[in-house]
């Protein structure tokens, strides 16, 4: 009981940790996502002529050209965009692999299933070791 009390102490400090340390990349990827959204905003609104200007002109909006609307389905800043940003974030905070250091050498499981070795345990010499996370479908 306390060794796992222990560990969840210790997951919960790291938890806290990554967050006070995201959080201002984080941050600062919610005011670029902002600022993106007001700048093509703004300049569609600038762009976009009159009634009087587009009647004198003798012409419409080119054919490829979406009407002006802004909602929640065309914006980069909305709340389900800044959860992606925040999981991505810890996602990458948290993982086994960074530049630089050694490759993680997690245990894999023979096809028979009896045999559990390391995948640096396949490796031999100085030669490289491959692996090929392809599909044959």
């Amino acid at each position: 009981m306390l060794h796992s009390l222990g560990a969840h102490t210790l997951q919960l400090l790291t938890q806290a940790a990554a967050c006070i340390l995201l959080f201002p990349r984080f941050l600062l990827t919610a005011v670029m996502l902002w600022l993106l959204d007001f700048l093509c905003i703004r300049k569609k609104m600038l762009t976009m002529p009159t009634a009087e200007e587009a009647a004198g002109a003798g012409e419409g909006p080119p054919p490829d050209d979406p009407p002006v609307c802004v909602s929640d389905s065309n914006r980069m800043f909305t709340l389900e965009s800044l959860k992606a940003v925040w999981h991505g974030q810890k996602l990458d905070f948290f993982k086994s692999a960074h530049v630089g250091s050694p490759a993680p050498n997690p245990e894999v499981i023979q096809l028979d299933g009896q045999k559990r070795l390391r995948i640096l345990d396949f490796a031999r010499g100085n030669r490289p070791l491959i692996l090929n996370f392809g599909s044959c479908t």
